[in-house]
C-alpha cells in the first residue's frame, strides 16, 4: 500500500489532518505526520520527515503533501523518481483524496493523481 506523509510547519496541524485521513480513508492506511522542528516549534525538518517516511513505507511508494512554502523546499529533498513523490495539492483536500484512494490499494501514480484532483474540488 502507498503511504503518505502529511508535511506541516505545526505538529498539531499535521497530527490533525493525518487523524482526519485516517478516520475517511480506514485506520489501516498508512498516512504519518511530521510537523513542526524536534523542540516543538513551529517549522519543517528533514529528519521528521524522514522518520515518517520510514513508518509509512510498506514497498510500494510515498506521497509527501505538504502544506506551503519551506515545507515544499524540505520535502523535495527526499524525493526519489518512482518512489518518493511530493505532491503539490491542497493540504487537506488532496491528503484525505490521497488516504482514500491509498487505503483502495492502488498504485503511486493513482493515489499522486488522485490528490491532484483536489484541486477541482468546490465548496459549493
Amino acid at each position: 500500500m502507498v503511504g503518505l506523509v502529511l508535511v506541516a510547519h505545526s505538529a498539531g496541524l499535521a497530527a490533525e489532518a493525518a487523524a482526519l485521513a485516517r478516520g475517511i480513508a480506514g485506520a489501516d492506511t498508512p498516512v504519518a505526520a511530521a510537523g513542526g522542528t524536534e523542540d516543538g516549534g513551529l517549522g519543517t525538518s528533514v529528519d521528521l520527515i524522514e522518520a515518517a517516511l520510514r513508518s509509512v513505507d510498506q514497498g510500494d511508494g510515498v506521497v509527501l503533501i505538504p502544506d506551503l512554502g519551506s515545507s515544499v523546499l524540505t520535502a523535495r529533498l527526499l524525493e526519489e523518481d518512482g518512489r518518493v513523490v511530493v505532491a503539490d495539492v491542497p493540504f487537506v483536500e488532496g491528503a484525505i483524496a490521497a488516504a482514500v484512494a491509498a487505503g483502495a490499494g492502488v498504485p503511486l501514480s493513482d493515489v499522486l493523481e488522485a490528490a491532484e484532483e483536489a484541486r477541482a474540488y468546490r465548496k459549493l
